[in-house]
């Protein structure tokens, strides 16, 4: 069955998938110690989807240690956010787009250092890689 998205069982899914996974926990060694490495992952309303919605991630050491659904990006403290609108998520999930693509591109707007996430650039795209094995049911 499908697994609606964005959905707090989407994002609960992708948590147990990403803590399964070897090659982000490789790549994701390091990231969050000694800086908060925790994301907001903002999905902003379209025509396809009617609100935003909000995703608190804690990331520490190639590990998730938090995933939920948050009221507003404000919500929660997190040292980055990771916005764009819920079309661009789709397309960043069914691989039409890479993480660092979207992000240098202009399609995603990141607030946080992004030297750290360059640097990190591996995780970002192992992390992107476990969303798109999630079968995924784009409800709006």
């Amino acid at each position: 069955m499908a697994t609606p998205f964005p959905s707090e069982r989407w994002i609960q899914e992708w948590r147990e998938q990403l803590n399964d996974d070897d090659e982000y926990a490789e790549a994701g060694e390091g990231w969050g110690v000694g800086f908060d490495g925790d994301f907001i992952f903002h999905v902003e309303a379209d025509d396809d989807l009617p609100e935003d919605r909000y995703f608190y991630v804690g990331l520490e050491n190639g590990e998730c240690t938090v995933a939920r659904e948050v009221d507003d990006s404000g919500a929660v403290d997190a040292g980055f956010v990771y916005r764009g609108a819920y079309g661009d998520w789709r397309a960043l999930n069914s691989g039409d787009i890479g993480p660092i693509d979207g992000m240098m591109s202009g399609v995603f707007d990141i607030e946080g250092d992004m030297q750290k996430v360059l640097q990190y650039s591996e995780a970002a795209v192992a992390m992107t890689e476990t969303g798109r094995r999630i079968d995924t049911d784009y409800v709006h």
